[in-house]
């Protein structure tokens, strides 16, 4: 999850720009929103106030579009990653679906010391398999980074990566 700290200096509930599209990213991938008002009101009840204006903005920016849902109703969707740019909503059992596929498939190695895991993945898949561990957005992940047959991932929990390696290694195991 997207963390809105605030600068002192900015003016009480703002972020920066990219905090804020990184937020309403997220927002879409995990739900259905379904206008604009309520995209904002889910921003503020994060501490982000922002204007339907600026909403406005940010989906243009960030090629949001509405599209029909399963139910049928319309819902905003950003587009995907990778070689799908196809607009999608609701993205949070998908993308655990893209992880476990991406584990059996890349996965080599995973060891872990304190809150910090490695994973070893063939050449040049590391940043492709960092990014579905990102959109997967488990809580206990405060973030990855990638090179070109390794990934870094950094737990919250201070001893935390045993636990992240071992879930790891089970999935590539499914």
């Amino acid at each position: 999850m997207v963390e809105a700290t605030c600068d002192p200096r900015r003016r009480e509930g703002s972020v920066t720009k990219t905090a804020r599209q990184a937020m309403i990213i997220e927002l879409i991938s995990a739900g259905h929103i379904r206008s604009q008002t309520e995209l904002a009101d889910l921003l503020a009840e994060r501490g982000i106030r922002v204007s339907q204006g600026t909403v406005s903005k940010d989906l243009l920016e960030l090629s949001a579009t509405r599209i029909r849902a399963e139910d049928g109703s319309l819902v905003y969707a950003v587009p995907g990653e990778g070689g799908d740019r196809s607009a999608q909503a609701g993205l949070s059992q998908a993308a655990e679906h893209r992880l476990t596929r991406l584990c059996v498939e890349l996965l080599i190695s995973a060891e872990s010391s304190a809150n910090l895991t490695v994973l070893r993945t063939p050449p040049g898949a590391a940043q492709y398999f960092a990014s579905a561990i990102d959109r997967a957005a488990w809580p206990s992940i405060l973030g990855t980074i990638a090179g070109d047959d390794t990934v870094l991932v950094i737990t919250r929990d201070p001893q935390g990566g045993d636990d992240v390696a071992n879930r790891l290694l089970d999935l590539s195991e499914s």
